[in-house]
């Protein structure tokens, strides 16, 4: 598989080189920045303490930021099942999207193309795990909403990269909407832990603010017609199907 990358390296990386072993995470962001140029000026920028492995422009021209063997600084304060600071086991890919405070937008089909290419490249490379790639709003719920509600996950996971449901939609459809009861919405709950999501007891007010984030995020990624926040028989039905496949 022929892929093209440019090198426009970022300042922003932890120095101590870490075992290509170490790499567990593909972890995909969009930018929310306006434009390419902002982006990149951003990510490279020796005072922003931002940066990623790889850059997405809108063309789908791949640009290096960081090699996959140093530490980027893109996933920030983050968990996902027993791993907190993802930056340390990831490699970070930020897209070029205005994101959702810049007109959110859908992904283009050259960047789509491009990321099938360096994902199936990094995935080989790093033999990272289809339940490990992951959106920045799954590791970070309560800070992020990327790659947002318009990536293309159900056409990746065809490709082999990252998990999806396999529901019909028109069983979905039929469930959209319909309340739980307490009971089903504790197996639901149930269902993102086991999917990786770091969810919190619910005691206090702080906890159920934070899993509500959660379940905004799991929509985001899988039910990404609706996000409302609340859980319905849809949600409890694909988050049963996915529970075995990140098992």
């Amino acid at each position: 598989m022929s892929i093209k990358i440019t090198s426009n390296y970022s300042p922003n990386f932890n120095p101590i080189k870490r075992k290509p072993n170490q790499i567990k995470f593909l972890v995909f962001h969009y930018t929310g920045m306006r434009n390419d140029s902002v982006a990149i000026e951003k990510l490279t920028n020796v005072k922003s303490n931002l940066s990623c492995h790889y850059f997405l422009k809108k063309n789908g021209e791949i640009l290096l930021m960081v090699p996959g063997s140093y530490i980027a600084w893109h996933a920030g304060k983050s968990k996902w099942k027993h791993y907190k600071s993802l930056n340390r086991h990831s490699i970070g890919i930020e897209i070029s999207n205005p994101g959702h405070e810049h007109n959110y937008k859908p992904f283009s089909k050259k960047q789509t193309q491009s990321l099938i290419k360096l994902s199936k490249t990094l995935i080989k490379k790093y033999k990272i795990k289809s339940q490990n790639i992951l959106g920045h709003s799954d590791i970070a719920p309560e800070r992020k909403k990327d790659p947002g509600e318009k990536f293309p996950w159900k056409e990746l996971s065809k490709q082999g990269i990252g998990l999806w449901h396999s529901l019909s939609i028109q069983l979905l459809k039929k469930n959209r909407k319909i309340e739980l009861d307490q009971v089903s919405k504790k197996i639901f709950f149930n269902n993102l832990s086991k999917i990786g999501y770091a969810m919190k007891k619910t005691e206090n007010l702080k906890n159920r603010k934070f899993n509500n984030y959660i379940v905004k995020a799991f929509q985001r990624r899988f039910r990404q017609e609706l996000i409302n926040g609340k859980i319905d028989k849809e949600c409890l039905i694909i988050s049963n199907n996915l529970a075995k496949k990140f098992a």
